[in-house]
Order: C-alpha cells, then sequence, then structure tokens
C-alpha cells in the first residue's frame, strides 16, 4: 500500500507532536517530517518530498502564506492544507488564493480530520460554502480584461452535474455514486473542468460554479 507522506508546519510543539501521534497510528499515512515555521518548511520540502503539508497560518519567520506561495511555485504538486482555529481567519482566505488547498479546523474531531486528510490525498477539497462565497467576491473584483460570453459553454452536462456536486461539498465517491459512475471517471472530469477553466484547484472551480450560475439559486447559502 503506497502511503500518503505528510509534513507538519506549525510553531506550537504540543499541537504538532499531537498530529504526528494520531497520523501514526495510520498504516495509509506517514509523517516524513517536521518545521516550526514557515522558512524551515520551504527549506525541507525538496529533500522530504511530501504528498500533502499540513500548514499553520500564524507562524514567526515567515508564516504560512508566504511560505505556501513558494512552496506552490517551486513544487506545483504538492498539496498544501492550512490549519485553522477558525475559518474566519483573512489569511486563511490569502493562502487559498496562493494555491492552497483548503483548510482543516484544529478543533475537529480526529475521525474526522484524517477522513479528510486521506479526502484531500484524493483531490478533495475540504472547504465551507461561506468560504467559496468569500473567494467568489474577491475573483469578481479582481476580473480584468474582457471576459468570454460564456465561458462554461466548454462543458459537457456531465461536467456541470460534477461541478454542482463540488459545491454542496460531496467527496469524489459522493459524486460517484450520485452519478452511477466510477471515481477514476469522477477525478478525469475534474481534470477536464480544472484544465478547460484554467483554474488551480477544486476550490477555485466551486468558486467558478457559483459565479457563473451553474449551481441553481435554491440550493446556495443565504
Amino acid at each position: 500500500m503506497e502511503r500518503i507522506r505528510v509534513m507538519l508546519v506549525d510553531d506550537h510543539a504540543l499541537f504538532r507532536k499531537g498530529v504526528a501521534s494520531l497520523l501514526a497510528t495510520c498504516p495509509d499515512i506517514e509523517v516524513v517530517g517536521e518545521a516550526d515555521n514557515g522558512a524551515q518548511a520551504v527549506a525541507k520540502v525538496a529533500d522530504l518530498m511530501p504528498d500533502l503539508i499540513l500548514m499553520d497560518i500564524q507562524m514567526p519567520e515567515v508564516d504560512g502564506l508566504e511560505a505556501t506561495r513558494r512552496i506552490v511555485a517551486a513544487h506545483p504538486y504538492v498539496k498544501i492544507v492550512m490549519l485553522t482555529v477558525a475559518e474566519e481567519d483573512r489569511s486563511l482566505f490569502d493562502a487559498i488564493k496562493a494555491g492552497a488547498q483548503g483548510y482543516l479546523l484544529k478543533k475537529m474531531e480526529p475521525n474526522e480530520f484524517l477522513a479528510m486528510v486521506r479526502g484531500v490525498s484524493r483531490g478533495e477539497a475540504p472547504i465551507s460554502r461561506s468560504m467559496a462565497s468569500r473567494i467568489l467576491g474577491e475573483f469578481g473584483r479582481r476580473v480584468q480584461g474582457p471576459q468570454p460570453e460564456d465561458p462554461t459553454a466548454a462543458l459537457t452536462p456531465r461536467e456541470r452535474e460534477v461541478l454542482q456536486h463540488l459545491t454542496r461539498g460531496s467527496s469524489n465517491k459522493e459524486i460517484a455514486n450520485a452519478l452511477c459512475v466510477s471515481e477514476n471517471t469522477v477525478k478525469n472530469h475534474l481534470k477536464n473542468i480544472l484544465a478547460k477553466l484554467h483554474l488551480q484547484n477544486r476550490v477555485q472551480a466551486v468558486a467558478f460554479a457559483l459565479r457563473e450560475g451553474i449551481v441553481p439559486e435554491e440550493r446556495r447559502s443565504p
């Protein structure tokens, strides 16, 4: 079994060691390294080659936001998920725009935390509708230059369905069950969606779906 290689970045040693101990109980997960600030994380990534980095936001020397920017630029294959005490953290929003795949709340239950870690490794992204709406608003303010009349024209009906399920927080398995296809088929649809729309990850795909009205109005959060 190929294990998920995880790197932990947090300046609170007690929390970091606690997460490491939790992950060590999972035969499918391997903690390959730790760092207590963003500068250390950036320096270690090339040697450790993790699949996933769990990154705190507020840290000395180099914070999680700047570390995320540097790591994504140098190692775009690495998935980075922010660790936060509250999703209202403004830096969390900025980190997602910088390329982070989503966030995990530090107050989550262990089983939920582990499920999210495994989901991220499969290409899923932990993100709430409120965060997606904030990303949507920011993208809308920053759009510049002429835009296509219908940016969704390149999407197939099935790809639109996949996007709708994404905005409901569905996992790849849940989407596959709903559409009566395999998880690999869902993954391929997601790859095509991101490529066609020139997006980086699922988070941006959710924001796009909200902005373009792919999600029916009655399904949107107030």
